[in-house]
């Protein structure tokens, strides 16, 4: 149907970048509360506790590698928005399964559907933006889908500062995990308004419903203006998709691999993905109260800090929205990763130095090290790798080439937030030099190895990975050519 306002769209589909956001970070502050700990029996520095707080992580990105796998799959089974649909009834269930919690075991399961549901939908939600977005300002719309992850994040946070000081024990913890279900059962209903992908609707010969939308989205211009750009646009986008097509045809199945423009693009979005993943982000948040602690902070003031901290994130995200399409994907992951390697050296100082002492002078830097660090995440890093790894891709791949971006991630996660407790209980802060080693190295191999992206079409991307298969650079004639090819092997199967 028609949606007059583009970014009202990109909102509406964001409320699944919120889900992901909280349901990743609810768990920071429910494991703050000491009355979700007593009834679970969690103990702290045991190593059952240690066990399951891993697995409580472990689960989750686990269920989050499964999700963003077979992501690929159902958007383009079933288009973008019939899988979001069918993402948020899982999301939905899960955190019934979470706040009904009778035992750690259907906790645990709870938190493994949860990761399943949300790695579907941190992968579709920047498909579904980057193919309705123009290019002018894909960008800024598909940098949305950061700035909402963190606003879950901290909505989260603040969430369980104030059940902190609910008189009922159980309705501290439940309540925030039940809190959940609100985003996805929004996305759900205001599923029912959102177009269809027209990148989507052209690969399966949906022309006319394609064109619809399109005028829609360039409804902005008037309706002369926006019919024009919508024929351009639809012509440029079937000629890509048999371009695309015709290359995928000569691959076979595992053209992602054996394409080496394809090579290239799947290794720029799983690395800018590994990438985010090893500033040791998820490791910081997930265990924040807990360091708060490491550095003599109690009670209340942790789960103070981490709200206004990721209050702060999102705050930042929403910066990076306005100078991303300005600086550039590379450029500012850069400046990000450089950020977070200065303020993690110096939270892995300080930690060095004061954990276990009553130094407030030491513990005030140490809070301020880890507000730099996420200054620099959220205004460089975490919504431009997932705005670059969605537009890499060309429309029939870009399912299955985000799913393994988004894939590679919590694989990460999974690792680094995994071991954590264990590492930190065993070389304490020594295990922040992965943090600072691994994103050195990687900010060095960005900078000279990957193609900027800014401005660009998604069909003319191709042109910045390889100069033969945009649709842009071939001749009315190749053009023809290409067309009357898909036409053919389609007649033929």
């Amino acid at each position: 149907m028609a949606f007059s306002n583009d970014y009202l769209m990109i909102y509406i589909v964001a409320l699944g970048s919120f889900t992901y956001g909280f349901n990743n970070s609810v768990i920071g502050s429910v494991l703050g509360l000491s009355s979700f700990l007593e009834y679970f029996e969690i103990h702290n520095n045991s190593s059952k506790s240690n066990s399951i707080i891993g697995a409580t992580s472990g689960l989750f990105a686990g269920g989050g590698a499964i999700g963003a796998l077979i992501s690929a799959w159902l958007a383009n089974k079933a288009g973008r928005v019939r899988a979001l649909q069918v993402t948020c009834i899982i999301c939905i269930v899960s955190a019934a399964i979470q706040g009904g919690s009778v035992n750690i075991a259907m906790f645990l399961i709870g938190r493994f559907v949860s990761g399943i549901g949300v790695g579907l939908m941190v992968t579709l939600v920047p498909i579904y933006q980057s193919e309705v977005s123009p290019a002018e300002s894909r960008g800024r719309m598909v940098g949305h889908h950061g700035f909402l992850i963190v606003t879950g994040y901290a909505f989260a946070a603040w969430t369980g500062f104030g059940c902190f000081y609910a008189t009922s024990p159980a309705f501290q913890w439940r309540f925030e995990l039940s809190a959940q279900v609100i985003a996805p059962a929004l996305l759900l209903i205001g599923s029912t308004w959102l177009p269809e992908s027209p990148r989507w609707l052209v690969e399966k010969d949906r022309d006319a419903d394609a064109l619809d939308v399109l005028r829609s989205l360039h409804s902005s211009r008037g309706e002369a203006d926006a019919g024009i750009q919508a024929r351009t646009e639809i012509g440029e986008i079937r000629t890509q998709l048999a371009i695309d097509k015709e290359m995928s045809r000569a691959g076979g199945r595992w053209t992602l691999i054996t394409n080496a423009s394809y090579r290239k693009r799947l290794f720029c979005g799983c690395f800018v993905q590994f990438i985010g993943q090893s500033t040791g982000v998820l490791v910081i948040n997930n265990f924040q109260v807990s360091l708060y602690n490491s550095l003599g902070l109690y009670d209340a003031m942790p789960l103070l800090l981490y709200a206004v901290y990721l209050s702060w994130a999102a705050g930042m995200n929403y910066v990076s929205t306005f100078i991303i399409d300005r600086l550039g994907r590379i450029r500012l992951m850069i400046i990000g990763l450089i950020g977070c390697i200065v303020a993690v050296s110096c939270e892995a100082a300080m930690v060095s130095q004061i954990s276990g002492t009553s130094n407030k002078v030491g513990s005030g830097f140490g809070v301020f090290f880890l507000f730099l660090f996420v200054t620099f995440y959220g205004g460089g890093l975490d919504a431009t790798t997932y705005v670059y790894s969605a537009e890499v891709f060309p429309t029939h791949i870009r399912g299955p080439g985000m799913g393994i971006s988004v894939f590679t991630q919590f694989c990460a996660t999974l690792v680094y937030t995994e071991v954590a407790p264990i590492a930190f209980a065993a070389i304490g802060w020594k295990y922040y030099l992965v943090f600072i080693i691994v994103p050195a190295l990687g900010a060095v191999l960005i900078w000279f190895t990957f193609p900027e992206t800014k401005g660009m079409s998604l069909e003319d991307i191709s042109k910045a990975f390889d100069d033969n298969n945009s649709a842009r650079g071939k001749s009315e004639e190749d053009l023809e050519h290409f067309e009357k090819r898909s036409a053919s092997h389609n007649e033929s199967v």
